[in-house]
């Protein structure tokens, strides 16, 4: 019963955030108590023979102790990828995270939900700076545009809102100038990255240290796609049917429960009369 409640966590969380961009869900992973031997106690285990004598194992069988909670996994599949025509607003097709500066140092997340703060700086809803390759990114809404490969391109000799961004291969700015790549990385085991609150995550000894994302040769399908978010990878329905299970499975474990103190109960009084 203890393992339904913490399943029911679990979705509960996964249906909260249902439309949290770029938030991956979690699978609750159960492992068995150890199986207790049932033997009987009125067998000493030896039985005499007319040569001698041998030794038998007076075992009836094998009782399970029911499940417990062994961890919280985060299923990182692909979300789908929402049109927002924000040129603010980033997607990652593949692997990887955004790297985001915070108090408690680097941090990394999926979603690309950005805005320029007054100091002409991208940065997060919150206010955390977003990373680039040569560290935080400075540039003026209207006059940037970010290619698939996270390069950053802007026209010095526009000023701000006088541009509507296009892609950098194609563009009409007359003079173009780099400004780095956006910073995606991903980690050699990223199923050991640990979970904060706000959509981030932060790395772990289990996880490695962070590698770039555009580097990695299995991640060759990278993209940084602008003017688009990645929704969350929940599927409600999914989720509301499992809900019930569990919510079934927890009332049957309360039944069986109940069941064994009635006879526990029938035991103690009823006996004691005879």
């Amino acid at each position: 019963m203890a393992a339904r409640v913490n399943n029911m966590n679990v979705l509960a969380n996964n249906l909260a955030n249902a439309n949290t961009t770029g938030f991956k869900k979690d699978l609750s992973i159960y492992k068995a108590h150890p199986e207790m031997v049932v033997r009987r106690n009125s067998d000493d285990g030896v039985r005499v023979i007319p040569l001698g004598s041998y030794d038998i194992r007076p075992v009836v069988g094998k009782l399970g102790t029911g499940v417990e909670l062994n961890e919280v996994y985060n299923q990182k599949s692909q979300g789908s990828l929402r049109k927002t025509d924000n040129p603010l607003d980033f997607a990652i097709q593949g692997k990887g995270y955004f790297s985001i500066a915070t108090e408690e140092g680097e941090r990394y997340t999926r979603n690309g939900g950005f805005v320029i703060n007054s100091e002409n700086f991208l940065t997060t809803l919150d206010g955390y700076l977003v990373l680039g390759e040569n560290g935080p990114i400075r540039i003026k809404d209207g006059n940037f545009t970010v290619n698939p490969r996270g390069e950053i391109f802007i026209n010095p000799s526009l000023d701000a809102g006088t541009n509507t961004p296009v892609q950098a291969n194609r563009n009409g700015f007359e003079e173009i100038q780099s400004l780095g790549r956006l910073k995606v990385v991903t980690f050699p085991r990223e199923r050991y990255l640990i979970k904060e609150g706000n959509s981030f995550y932060r790395k772990s000894e289990e996880s490695g240290e962070q590698i770039s994302a555009y580097n990695d040769p299995t991640n060759r399908n990278l993209k940084v796609i602008q003017g688009f978010k990645e929704t969350s990878n929940v599927n409600p329905v999914d989720q509301m049917v499992r809900m019930i299970e569990v919510q079934r499975a927890y009332e049957a474990s309360q039944k069986t429960i109940t069941s064994s103190d009635m006879l526990l109960d029938k035991l103690i009084n009823n006996m004691a009369r005879v």
